[in-house]
C-alpha cells in the first residue's frame, strides 16, 4: 500500500480551465520541485498530513462532486498517486491533474484531462518543461500559461504557434495581482490568439480566502 503527503482536500468551485465554474473536490498534494515567483501555494512547499492510499482515497470519495482535481504543489512527483488517479476513475469521477509540466505526463491515465502549465521567462522557471510533454497531450488536455507581462505574452504568443498542430486547449493566465486582466484579453483580440482567456474566479468570488479547507 502506497502513501502520499496531503496538503488540504476541500470542495470548492474549479477557478479554472475549461472546466471553471463547476463543483469539484481539491486535492493537493505536498511538496513542488519549483518555485515560481507569483506562486500563490507556498504552504504546500513543504507541509503536509501523510495518509496511506486506502483511507486517502475512501476520504476522497465521501465528497458527493463528480469532479475530483488533484494538484499541488507538484502532484506527480508523488508516484503513489498514479494509482489513486486510477481508483478515482474507476469509480466514475472525471479527474484533473493540474501540472507544473516540469515532470513527464506519460503515465498518467488517458482518461485523466491534464491540465499542464508550461512556464513563461518572469516565472523565473522558464527551463524547467519536460519538452517530451507536448507529444503527450491528448485532444482533451489543456496547457495553461501564466502571464506576468507583455515578455511573457510574446514569448507564449510563440510556443502556441509553434504547438499549435495539437487540438487541446490553451489557457492564458494574467498572475494574479500582478498583470491586469484587460490588458491580457486587448492582447489578445489584436492578435486574434487562438487561445482561451483563463481567469480564476475563485479569487473573484472568495477574494480574501488564501486557502481551501
Amino acid at each position: 500500500m502506497g502513501r502520499l503527503k496531503v496538503s488540504e482536500i476541500f470542495k470548492s468551485i474549479q477557478g479554472e480551465s475549461s472546466y471553471s465554474g463547476n463543483p469539484c473536490v481539491f486535492v493537493r498534494l505536498a511538496g513542488c520541485n519549483l518555485r515560481c515567483g507569483f506562486c500563490d501555494t507556498r504552504y504546500a512547499y513543504e507541509k503536509g498530513i501523510y495518509f496511506e492510499t486506502g483511507p486517502f482515497l475512501k476520504r476522497i470519495l465521501k465528497y458527493k462532486t463528480g469532479i475530483v482535481c488533484i494538484t499541488g504543489g507538484e502532484p506527480l512527483i508523488q508516484k503513489d498517486i498514479y494509482a489513486v488517479i486510477d481508483e478515482l476513475i474507476l469509480k466514475g469521477k472525471k479527474v484533473i491533474v493540474e501540472t507544473n509540466g516540469s515532470v513527464c505526463i506519460k503515465d498518467v491515465n488517458k482518461k485523466a484531462v491534464v491540465v499542464m502549465d508550461i512556464k513563461c521567462p518572469l516565472s523565473g522557471q522558464c527551463g524547467s518543461f519536460f519538452r517530451d510533454n507536448i507529444r503527450y497531450l491528448k485532444d482533451n488536455d489543456e496547457v495553461k500559461f501564466v502571464i506576468s507581462g507583455r515578455r511573457d505574452y510574446l514569448w507564449a504568443r510563440r510556443v502556441i504557434k509553434s504547438i499549435r498542430g495539437k487540438r487541446c486547449v490553451m489557457l492564458l493566465s494574467p498572475a494574479y495581482g500582478i498583470l491586469k486582466a484587460s490588458d491580457l484579453a486587448e492582447w489578445m483580440l489584436e492578435d486574434n490568439l487562438d487561445a482561451r482567456l483563463n481567469l480564476q474566479i475563485h479569487k473573484i468570488i472568495w477574494p480574501k480566502k488564501t486557502r481551501g479547507v
